[in-house]
Parts: C-alpha cells; structure tokens; sequence
C-alpha cells in the first residue's frame, strides 16, 4: 500500500498546497512512472475520488495502462455540476461555517485560532482544487469502478454516484452506507472498511497467474 501524502500535509507541512487537479494530478503521475512495478488500483475519497479518477486517465495518456480497479467514495461522478455555490473564497467565518456543515474537520481545529491560521490555507487550497475542477470529455476507463456513499450525504446523492457508470466500460458497483459526507470516518460503522476489504481481495483474484499483488494507491480525502 503507497499512501500518498500531498504538500502542506505531514512531513510536507511546510510546502505550498496545490490549488489545481491539473498540477496535481501531474505530479502524483510523474511519481508513479518512477516507482510503478506492478499492477496497482487506486483508493480515493471525496476530492481524493476525483484525483484517482483524473489519475488513472493521466496514466493511459501517457502509457496506454490503466489501474486494475478504480475505488471512489463521497464524490460525485466528474461530469455532473455543482450544486453548491463556491466556498473556497468566502470571508473566514462564512468558510469556517462551511467545514462545520460538512462535519469533516474536528472541532477543536476550529475553535482553535491557531490551528486555523495553520490549516484555514491549505483547507481553503482543497476547496479551490475541487471547485474549480472541470472535467474535459474523454474516451470511457476500461477498468472496472466501485463507488461508496453515505445515505446521508447531502452533498453527492445516490443519483450523483451512479452516473460514475457512464466512465467505465467494465463492471460499475455502487455501495451505500449510513452515514453523511465523511461516513468513512465514523467509528460505528465498520462495514465501509469490510466491503472495501473484500473488494480489492476480489481484484487481487482476477490477476492473471504469475501478475503481482497490486499497489492500492490512497489518493487522499478533503479535509472539510
């Protein structure tokens, strides 16, 4: 499992956030021609599901191979628009309104002015790369898709998860939970992690003999 850890994150406090998918997504792909050795899929939520899919269609671009499997929770498919105003901009408080709605970032960040002053730039940097995210038309994936949503998610409505079926001619699976937008992060409810489990076990079976376990690459989540 490669976990990837993007600027202004972990060890990589101190860079600069990324504020495009396009910039982005080229990065993760340039480090990937150098470490990829075996076949891999990757694993993504909310921001993170469009990064891996914008990943995988980055990688066929450039080497004509795409991952075994795409999984994506919490995002709507690409080409479906917005339906909420842009965020990223808004005056602290409207923002800090905003995280509070989506119940992704803990609370004692945001009533802590000094943890904002650290994290308000590269959250604000996230909202940016998501929102200003448009999807160019292109040639469906031919690797299957398995996608994950809360029941209560009031931002990505089942409709919004379905429609990932139209960027696959392979097998399409939709998986719901309880939960709203962060359901993969709520302590009582395990299923999320089982299913998951059993679907990237049922991948790593349908290798040909001889192909070596996939790397499973966490593209990471938006924190708010």
């Amino acid at each position: 499992m490669c976990l990837v850890q993007l600027p202004g994150r972990g060890a990589r406090i101190g860079e600069p956030p990324f504020t495009c998918m396009k910039a982005l997504v080229n990065a993760i792909a340039d480090q990937i021609d150098r470490e990829r050795r075996c076949p891999y899929a990757f694993y993504g939520h909310s921001m993170g599901a469009t990064i891996g899919f914008e990943l995988a269609c980055e990688l066929r671009r450039r080497y004509g191979t795409e991952p075994a499997a795409l999984f994506l929770s919490g995002r709507r498919a690409p080409h479906v628009p917005r339906s909420t105003p842009q965020s990223f901009d808004l005056p602290d408080d409207q923002f800090i309104a905003e995280l509070r709605r989506l119940n992704g970032t803990p609370e004692e960040v945001l009533s802590d002015r000094k943890l904002l002053e650290l994290f308000l730039p590269l959250l604000r940097a996230d909202f940016q790369v998501v929102e200003q995210y448009r999807y160019q038309v292109q040639a469906r994936l031919s690797c299957p898709i398995t996608v994950y949503g809360g029941l209560q998610d009031v931002d990505v409505s089942v409709q919004d998860l379905q429609m990932w079926q139209e960027h696959t001619v392979a097998e399409f699976q939709m998986r719901l939970f309880s939960g709203g937008h962060f359901f993969i992060q709520e302590v009582n409810n395990p299923d999320f992690l089982q299913a998951l489990g059993r679907d990237v076990s049922a991948t790593l079976i349908t290798l040909r003999p001889g192909e070596q376990v996939p790397q499973r690459i966490d593209t990471g989540k938006r924190q708010g």
